[in-house]
């Protein structure tokens, strides 16, 4: 099921070809997913880093990087106003121009981070030789949350062979990877993150949110409680253009039959399709159950809320994951591209 999604991605990007930036060209990993990217034709790539040093490495390595772009930052036309950029975005941090200097010329997720914001590339694909703090630093500080929204997050497309749940068995769980205990107007910006990931990537028509936690349309009190409670009534002073409930259960949530006891009359109960979290550690563990339970294909954890599209790797991530994300990337990016201004 998840390789129809990527076959569909892939084969619909390949008309009008996005170009993704992948800074760690120091991993071999990525040089063979630049290879294999290029070869399949869905995107253009860009590398980070010294161009002889990096076809030097892939020639070792029998990989062809015909076809792929390499910017050295040092070398870079453009890494004078990058710089220029960084150090009025940085302003009020008290940022000077040699730190701005340090960073852009030896920090690959921020020199990457900066082509984004300037359309040089359409998205970014980081973290297989970093960890997610570091990509989400640069995602944050040069690209910047969308408008509207003041919370980075993530998400998994979580795609299973049980076509009983969500969306003929696919479903996004969000958040899962990034905020601890976010706030409900933080819930609020998951859950209109989460709409768009399942609009664009899962490209599902009828997004049906439900708030999850313990409790069930006042069913029991708590903290977690009250906080999807007013996650909702914000969502509800934003006038969404999608469907939501809360407080659900998850029984009541994907369940019609314990829906039809617990939340009758409910639009979203017994048939959601975008599960959201109380807290960083539920959604966590609930994926990794459904993942190792179900045998589910969990795609992710996919950053959301930024501007553009920025995309973080797991440190174990295989070629065909990296592959996997670029394709996403590239999905995200024909949907939208704000655009940033100092």
């Amino acid at each position: 099921m998840s390789v129809d999604l990527i076959a569909r991605i892939k084969e619909a990007e390949r008309e009008n070809k996005k170009t993704v930036v992948l800074p760690e060209a120091e991993d071999e990993r990525v040089l063979r997913a630049a290879e294999q990217i290029t070869r399949e034709g869905f995107a253009k790539i860009i590398l980070v880093g010294k161009d002889y040093q990096v076809r030097e490495n892939a020639e070792k390595l029998g990989i062809s990087l015909e076809g792929v772009q390499i910017i050295d930052p040092m070398s870079y036309e453009k890494t004078p106003e990058f710089i220029r950029q960084f150090v009025h975005l940085r302003s009020k941090k008290g940022i000077t121009e040699e730190q701005a200097r340090e960073i852009i010329l030896n920090d690959s997720r921020f020199f990457g981070a900066m082509l984004v914001r300037n359309c040089v590339a359409d998205g970014m694909v980081a973290g297989s030789n970093s960890p997610t703090a570091s990509v989400l630093r640069a995602a944050i500080q040069v690209i910047g949350p969308r408008k509207g929204l003041k919370t980075v997050s993530s998400s998994f497309v979580m795609l299973t062979e049980n076509k009983e749940y969500g969306e003929n068995g696919t479903l996004i769980f969000s958040d899962c990877g990034v905020l601890p205990n976010p706030t409900a107007p933080q819930i609020a910006d998951i859950a209109e993150s989460a709409v768009e990931k399942a609009r664009f990537i899962a490209k599902i028509q009828n997004p049906k949110v439900a708030l999850l936690t313990y409790s069930t349309k006042g069913s029991a009190e708590g903290e977690q409680v009250t906080k999807m409670r007013e996650a909702y009534k914000i969502l509800e002073e934003r006038k969404v253009d999608f469907e939501f409930d809360g407080e659900l259960q998850l029984d009541a949530a994907i369940v019609p039959e314990v829906a039809n006891q617990k939340a009758k009359g409910s639009s979203v109960a017994g048939g959601a399709n975008i599960l959201i979290f109380p807290d960083l550690c539920s959604g966590n563990i609930g994926y990794k159950l459904v993942q190792r339970f179900a045998k589910a294909k969990a795609l992710g954890p996919l950053i959301q809320g930024l501007a553009r599209p920025v995309h973080d790797l797991s440190r174990g991530c295989s070629v065909d994951d990296i592959v996997d994300v670029v394709a996403i990337t590239c999905a995200e990016a024909a949907e939208f591209c704000e655009i940033l201004t100092l």
